[in-house]
């Protein structure tokens, strides 16, 4: 019986232990020629799908972990715009970093810390010379950069609205930036492009200049997201 009481006492501090520990990282998945991409840092997790050539959709908010569930409140889901604003609970376990969530197993990919890791959120451009500060609103455009993984989401939870989203993998060293399009929800025909800007971390705003994906001149400053 005490063998019995330790084992058990062991497995309960490992599940705590586990479920206490920091998800961020990016985490793939593949359900016939479905992708499923994963990313998940500074209390964000986002969820897309996206076959070699298609763009099938996107999910994500805020989340919690909470009695072995992951809890997410949803603020953007192109499939299904109903589910933003409500909170929805999934089973959740960890197994040697991968995640099964409701039972679906996800793989956490390689650990490549950058200095951009984190979540950001556009509040500036540059026109003309001249700054334009983006005043904080109800529509937002965000970045979630995690693990050498991208994506951008542009929406406005509070009308349910969704505008576009594009993702892929990045690097980012010494002042380079560069991205490679995994799915882009506006344009299949960008998937395999490859973009490079300038990138500079400036009193912790990253200051991100080049050319869009359609070749526009940009030049937009990004704060992190509380």
């Amino acid at each position: 019986m005490r063998n019995l009481l330790l084992i058990l006492f062991f497995f309960a501090s490992t599940l705590m232990y586990s479920f206490g520990q920091d998800l961020s990282g990016a985490y793939l998945a593949k359900m016939n020629e479905d992708n499923h991409l994963i990313l998940v840092i500074d209390g964000y997790i986002t969820h897309s799908i996206y076959s070699d050539n298609t763009y099938k959709g996107t999910q994500g908010g805020t989340y919690k972990i909470e009695n072995n569930n992951l809890v997410v409140s949803y603020e953007f889901d192109d499939q299904s715009p109903e589910k933003v604003g409500e909170t929805f609970s999934l089973p959740l376990e960890i197994e040697s970093n991968n995640l099964l969530i409701n039972g679906f197993p996800f793989q956490k990919q390689s650990v490549k810390k950058q200095d951009l890791d984190g979540l950001w959120r556009i509040t500036g451009r540059k026109t003309n010379d001249n700054i334009q500060t983006i005043q904080r609103g109800n529509r937002k455009t965000i970045k979630i950069l995690v693990d050498g993984y991208f994506q951008w989401i542009a929406i406005n939870p509070a009308e349910k609205g969704f505008y576009g989203t594009g993702g892929g993998k990045y690097s980012f060293k010494d002042g380079n930036y560069q991205e490679n399009i995994l799915f882009f929800s506006r344009d299949n025909s960008r998937v395999g492009a490859t973009l490079d800007f300038n990138g500079k971390i400036e009193k912790s705003d990253w200051h991100h200049s080049g050319k869009s994906s359609k070749g526009d001149p940009i030049y937009e400053i990004w704060s992190r997201e509380k």
